[in-house]
């Protein structure tokens, strides 16, 4: 879902492969949708991925172009230096997910401090209620449910503001319908805001 608050990233994304030095940062705090835009390039462009489980052999890799998620938590500086080198190069190309800035990242190696801060960025910011709304329909579509349209604005004035809430939210709604044979309605939706403590506040 496009918005004011993704827009920048989504820019960026579709401006690939032509990113300055062949790498790109995509930031953002957590619950932003970071994970699910930059899964969508990777798919696209046919992006390697390597994860902390399953790292790749960096021999392997020119010439692709690779995503690393959370890159500043276990890729080591070794690693980092040498895949933005490729980029730079041509031989490939980066993209990087995190919630600091790369000027930002710990390093002990000068050069790669040098290259994080001249690295560009494109920042995600708190989904706003179009982002909110549009993963809410998608995820109630995706579970072939129909909410009482009312649902919508009543959840977005009192969720926290985050794609794995939304998720979660939908989770509990057609968990509850089922359970109590009920239709999804803003007294559902209420009963299922009320039993989570992290929104108590919201009903005093």
């Amino acid at each position: 879902m496009a918005s004011p608050t993704n827009r920048e990233a989504l820019r960026a994304l579709d401006a690939w492969p032509a990113w300055h030095g062949g790498c790109l940062a995509l930031i953002g705090p957590a619950g932003v949708g970071k994970s699910h835009l930059a899964r969508e390039w990777a798919s696209k462009v046919d992006a390697v991925a390597p994860t902390r489980k399953e790292p790749a052999d960096l021999a392997s890799l020119p010439g692709r172009p690779v995503l690393l998620e959370n890159a500043d938590d276990w890729v080591s500086d070794e690693a980092l230096f040498h895949l933005i080198n490729m980029a730079a190069q041509n031989e490939s190309t980066l993209l990087l997910t995190s919630r600091k800035a790369p000027r930002e990242w710990t390093t002990t190696l000068p050069d790669l401090r040098s290259r994080l801060n001249a690295m560009p960025v494109a920042e995600i910011e708190e989904p706003d209620d179009i982002v909110l709304e549009g993963v809410l329909r998608k995820f109630f579509r995706e579970r072939n449910i129909r909410p009482a349209e009312d649902v919508y604005p009543y959840l977005l004035r009192r969720m926290q503001r985050s794609v794995p809430q939304a998720l979660e939210i939908v989770k509990k709604l057609d968990e509850a319908a089922d359970a109590e044979q009920k239709a999804i309605s803003r007294v559902l939706a209420r009963q299922i805001l009320e039993n989570d403590t992290e929104n108590l506040e919201l009903f005093d």
